[in-house]
């Protein structure tokens, strides 16, 4: 029979997806720890904490759910059990990526707007607190995701497969958890993404507007160092938010109008248009992790030459990277 395009789509996407994705998230790891990108130790830990997380989403959700359970059917990643915990990790690893971008632009949206609060909030302390209480809450959040599915077939007595549980489904607790999951996954990332911004944007143009009128001169205004610190700012804040929302909206609209979740068990025809744009939705939104390192290198010329350097002379890097971890 011949195979969908959608399926053989996907047999080439995922793969490339990954060997792309991992290498430079784990380049963006190193450059950052080394702290030599310009950029305070606040904002450093929140890109580290980004770049970690779209890493396990590289390899929880990409590698092991998409590559590895597609094109090993009979391994044991497809006991029940198993693979009820990978996709309680796919979960998990997938809203902290959302969540600590979230958390980046909150935090830039404090240190833009609120000068008073920017010197309490907007510290190398506090953000360490932040990520580490996201990632607590989202593994709380998503145990029901274990609860989610049960056995698709009993083969020798063992048990294979992971399907929807359509009993918890139907109860009024795994209905509420389905909502509220894709509450916090998609239009409450989306409001706070835009309002954040939003406020962010407004204090920008009326500090630049004050700016322009104490110095008495318009012209001098893109020589000015403070707004071109700003606009720094703002380009590598609006990068991150808009690459995001931009690639997650295809699986926003897609799930919005079809209802699928789970896209690996779908039992309906793959040429069906509603299942390709449900595919390319889920698509779109992993690659969302491996943008991050294309935005720094094109908005941080200290990323870009950390790159370069490292493109040089990467074992001699590594090692002083490693030299200093087992130091500590």
């Amino acid at each position: 029979m011949e195979k969908a395009a959608i399926l053989l789509t996907r047999e080439i996407y995922y793969p490339i997806l990954a060997s792309f994705g991992v290498p430079a998230n784990l380049v963006t790891i190193a450059i950052l720890s080394r702290g030599y990108c310009g950029l305070s130790k606040c904002i450093t830990v929140y890109m580290l904490g980004m770049a970690l997380s779209d890493l396990l989403v590289m390899i929880v959700n990409v590698i092991v759910y998409h590559i590895f359970t597609y094109h090993f059917p009979l391994s044991v990643l497809l006991h029940t059990p198993v693979c009820k915990c990978v996709l309680y990790l796919t979960a998990i690893t997938l809203d902290m990526s959302v969540w600590f971008t979230i958390s980046f632009t909150f935090d830039r949206c404090v240190a833009i707007c609120s000068t008073g609060l920017k010197t309490r909030y907007c510290t190398e302390r506090t953000a360490a607190i932040v990520l580490t209480t996201l990632t607590c809450a989202i593994v709380f959040k998503d145990v029901p995701v274990l609860f989610t599915y049960e056995t698709m077939q009993i083969i020798g007595n063992v048990q294979w497969g992971c399907k929807t549980n359509a009993r918890f489904a139907a109860s009024p607790f795994g209905s509420t958890f389905f909502q509220c999951h894709f509450l916090f996954l998609c239009p409450i990332p989306y409001t706070l993404i835009f309002l954040f911004n939003s406020l962010t944007v407004r204090r920008i143009l009326a500090a630049s507007r004050v700016r322009m009128k104490l110095r008495g001169n318009k012209s001098t205004n893109e020589q000015d160092p403070e707004v071109v610190t700003r606009r720094n700012s703002i380009i590598l804040l609006f990068a991150i938010s808009g690459s995001f929302v931009l690639l997650w909206l295809t699986a926003v609209v897609t799930f919005l109008s079809t209802g699928i979740t789970n896209i690996s068990s779908y039992p309906g025809d793959r040429a069906n248009p509603a299942y390709i744009a449900t595919e390319v939705g889920a698509m779109l939104k992993l690659l969302s992790p491996c943008s991050n390192t294309c935005i720094y290198a094109a908005t941080q010329s200290k990323f870009r030459a950390q790159l370069k350097e490292m493109a040089k002379s990467p074992w001699g890097i590594m090692l002083k990277l490693v030299g200093r971890f087992l130091w500590w």
